[in-house]
């Protein structure tokens, strides 16, 4: 394995492990800091919805030109894209809202006990949650590590961006583990098994598909990616940063998060 793809894998390996940050604030922090978190996700939906459109869709049909010509590449770049859009939509659809670790909590509620019997078949369907948490999180992990292993200043933009959203996932695969068996080891390491998927999902898709990456697989996977993205950030970390009640702090961060992303990409020319 050559230092590009160790590279690249440190990226999604600290990208995914920041869902571990999550859990431990789940029992060291008394009250959820709602407008930093507000605006946190706030700054990643736009560093992830300016980096898709301005700079990865560019790159998947530059990548696709050489072997589709101008219009071929254009059609494939925009199948592409809402492909990443319907594999993303169609992961969230497979996973009840109770299983799924984007269903955000607030650290408030580890000590709302009179909640505790909603969560009680946590632990009775252990392994299919730790599988539901595998399958969402393997899309952000490949995004991660394929952007990575091409460009890697732009790996690093959104290995950021996918960290700072890994943060409250973190806390909501916490919350409900610890609520299921009291134990705030168990609820830590659900939490760094939902993050671990991620790097061990990028490596084991580089795996099985390095053999037949070339310019037009990566023209493809880029643009999948960028719809993968815009999708997490319009299904997830808008609606919320809107849930913890905030709107217009939300969309500051937004707004922050694509100036960075653009300021940063400038001068990375």
């Amino acid at each position: 394995m050559d230092k590009t793809v160790l590279a690249a894998f440190g990226l999604t390996l600290f990208a995914g492990l920041a869902t571990v940050i999550g859990g431990f604030l789940t029992f060291f922090t008394k009250r959820t800091n709602t407008k930093f978190l507000a605006v946190s996700l706030g700054f990643s939906a736009g560093v992830m919805i300016y980096v898709s459109f301005v700079e990865i869709l560019a790159k998947a049909r530059e990548a696709l030109v050489l072997d589709f010509g101008e219009a071929g590449a254009s059609w494939i770049t925009v199948a592409s894209f809402f492909g990443g859009v319907l594999l993303i939509a169609l992961i969230d659809r497979m996973l009840p809202s109770f299983e799924n670790p984007h269903e955000l909590h607030c650290i408030e509620e580890v000590s709302e006990h009179k909640q505790v019997h909603n969560y009680k078949k946590l632990m009775n369907t252990g392994l299919f949650v730790a599988l539901a948490i595998g399958i969402h999180n393997f899309p952000e992990g490949m995004a991660t590590f394929a952007t990575a292993l091409t460009d890697y200043k732009l790996g690093i933009a959104i290995a950021v961006a996918i960290a700072i959203h890994n943060i409250p996932e973190g806390i909501a695969v916490a919350v409900p583990i610890y609520y299921a068996s009291g134990s705030r080891k168990k609820a830590i390491w659900f939490t760094f098994l939902s993050g671990i998927a991620e790097p061990v999902g990028a490596i084991v898709g580089y795996w099985f598909l390095r053999d037949y990456m070339d310019g037009a697989f990566y023209g493809i996977l880029f643009a999948a990616v960028a719809g993968i993205m815009v999708f997490i950030s319009l299904d997830e970390l808008l609606p919320a940063a809107q849930k913890y009640g905030h709107h217009h702090l939300s969309i500051y961060g937004l707004v922050a998060g694509m100036g960075v992303i653009a300021v940063s990409l400038l001068l990375f020319m």
